[in-house]
């Protein structure tokens, strides 16, 4: 059986060829995607460019693809409250692939209408309320959201005793809409499955018609799917293996890009000490993070800020005032490569921040609390102080001189021991950046996959 996997993204179209039968990576190549022509355009480029690269015709029996392109969907998030049902939404949302670009909390405000209006999302994720509990919420938000313009989709993942009431405003309101079950239908328990559907199939009816992949879909017997998504499941084949052949364990994995950085755990991430006491809802064994101000071109200058850009140049060994006028350079033309060795000290500074940054995000957070048994910990998240392996993904890293220097931004760091980030991990590199093109081809074999990736990921 012969393979073809395709990641189309917002710059590059990447293809990787598989033989099934002798159990190998036998090329990959990357054109420019075509969104301004037609997405075909680029995909045959990098038909040619991979048949050049391995000397001849690839005829394949199964072709397999995710998208990126034009940065997914771009969805906000209404809950009930900030640390419950907002985020079980935000869990969801970021789980399937899609960009949270802001999350609401209790009845949305006059100004918080006009700001999702000028935010103009695809999709909106509205929850609130465990089932039989508060449902006046959720439906004040939806009767606001019908008075937003915009072509956008509404899931309804909230209170099940509003739904009938729902259904009536939102098709008053003439908007797109579907109800499913409750992000948290009790107090303290997830359900996030059933809303991460929804939103990957409205990834498949937006995305794939509006950037012109439907031509490419009819290529292939399998759903095009979110590239994070499929990264995602690469993870967790690494991590969990088969029913034949077992993983590699826990792990964490970073993808770091342009405009911004997903995290990635698999891991349980329960209290790894006895003074250790959970504080707000469990979170998922596989989770997903996606930073969209974290990111080595277009995300440089909110990067840079959140950093501190005085401590970075003297990382870097260089005036503060080179570091700033390098962010400006590469945000200006983010084709900019670095060519000197003061650009990339530069490069790496910036890019193990972001490294630092997003990883402090993911990690749960520990807090000190005092209590008549003395000094206790709450945590917050995820303790993954324990996990064995970190896996670095994407073109900052991998393209690094040092890429074990850009991942020691993922370490634990005693000054700042509220963020539970490993302690001892083992780095990892995705050498040829193919876990995107893994978690394709574990739709397809999942032991091939897990038997390439192996191969493939290379210890730093």
């Amino acid at each position: 059986m012969r393979y073809l996997t395709a990641d189309f993204g917002s710059t590059y179209t990447k293809l990787t060829a598989i033989d099934g039968n002798s159990r190998k990576i036998v090329g990959t190549a990357a054109a420019f995607t075509t969104i301004e022509t037609h997405i075909g355009d680029g995909f045959r480029d990098a038909l040619l460019a991979l048949e050049q690269n391995i000397g001849e015709p690839w005829l394949y029996d199964e072709l397999v693809c995710c998208s990126s392109a034009a940065g997914g969907l771009k969805m906000v998030a209404l809950g009930l409250v900030p640390e419950l049902t907002s985020k079980a939404a935000r869990m969801a949302a970021s789980s399937a692939g899609a960009k949270v670009v802001k999350t609401y909390a209790y009845e949305i405000s006059k100004a918080e209408q006009h700001e999702i209006a000028t935010i103009a999302p695809d999709l909106i994720l509205l929850c609130g309320g465990t089932d039989g509990g508060n449902k006046e919420v959720i439906l004040a938000n939806a009767r606001r959201l019908i008075e937003i313009p915009g072509d956008f989709s509404i899931i309804v993942a909230g209170n099940k005793t509003a739904s009938y009431e729902l259904e009536e405003i939102l098709s008053a309101g003439n908007k797109s809409f579907i109800i499913t079950e409750n992000v948290m239908p009790e107090f303290n328990r997830l359900n996030i499955e059933p809303a991460k559907r929804c939103i990957m199939e409205l990834f498949i009816s937006k995305i794939i018609e509006a950037k012109g992949l439907t031509s490419i879909q009819e290529m292939s017997r399998f759903k095009i799917v979110p590239t994070p998504y499929a990264v995602l499941n690469a993870c967790n084949l690494l991590s969990l293996g088969t029913k034949q052949t077992p993983g590699i364990g826990d792990l964490m994995a970073i993808d770091l890009g342009g405009a911004t950085t997903d995290v990635y755990s698999i891991a349980k991430g329960e209290p790894t000490m006895e003074s250790i006491m959970l504080k707000g809802i469990p979170e998922p064994y596989s989770k997903r993070s996606v930073e969209g101000d974290l990111g080595m071109r277009y995300s440089l200058i909110p990067l840079l800020e959140q950093a501190d850009s005085y401590k970075l140049s003297l990382e870097a060994e260089v005036e503060e005032t080179e570091l700033v006028h390098w962010v400006k350079s590469c945000t200006d033309t983010p084709d900019t490569l670095a060519s000197n060795e003061r650009e990339v000290r530069m490069e790496e500074a910036l890019a193990r921040a972001a490294v630092r940054i997003a990883m402090e995000r993911h990690c749960g957070t520990l807090a000190k609390v005092y209590t008549p048994m003395g000094e206790l910990f709450t945590l917050n998240g995820k303790d993954l102080t324990q996990v064995p392996f970190v896996l670095g993904i994407g073109g900052a890293i991998l393209n690094s001189p040092n890429p074990k220097e850009v991942l020691k931004g993922a370490l634990y760091d005693p000054m700042r021991y509220e963020s539970a980030k490993p302690k001892k991990p083992a780095f990892l590199l995705d050498k040829r950046y193919i876990m995107a093109s893994m978690g394709l081809l574990s739709s397809a074999d999942p032991e091939l996959a897990l038997e390439l990736m192996k191969k493939e990921v290379v210890t730093l």
